[in-house]
């Protein structure tokens, strides 16, 4: 059987390391791939800042998912509001084809994180019930 703590400090880490890339990345080219995903520069560099405190919240989860289950689950509600809001980004500002793969492919990522994250807090309670 899996470790849920590890599984669940797994993937807590590769949570916050993507979204610590993709911060750097909306950060320092929002102005490049505004132009390249027909999207306002703006929404895309105050995204790339709000992922900086997140990936800092996901780690210290990471810490202490063998104490607190409460943490990790406010990561995964986090984690499927950020993709309801990408696709709100979609329906609100109809950006060009690349603009809006870009937006699904990094939302059904962010998504597939949460679903990670559910099954390792039902692995964790399995485990400890």
């Amino acid at each position: 059987m899996t470790n849920p703590i590890q599984f669940l400090r797994t993937v807590l880490t590769v949570d916050a390391v993507t979204c610590l890339a993709m911060g750097a990345l909306l950060v320092a080219a929002a102005g490049p791939l505004a132009g390249l995903l027909d999207l306002p520069a703006a929404l895309l560099f105050e995204a790339g800042l709000l992922l900086f405190p997140s990936a800092g919240f996901m780690l210290w989860a990471a810490r202490h998912t063998d104490r607190l289950e409460w943490p990790v689950r406010a990561v995964a509600w986090l984690n499927l509001g950020w993709t309801a809001a990408s696709f709100a980004v979609i329906a609100l500002l109809m950006p060009g084809l690349l603009g809006t793969a870009f937006i699904v492919v990094q939302a059904l990522a962010v998504a597939g994180l949460a679903a990670l994250e559910f099954h390792g807090l039902s692995l964790f309670r399995r485990a400890f019930a």
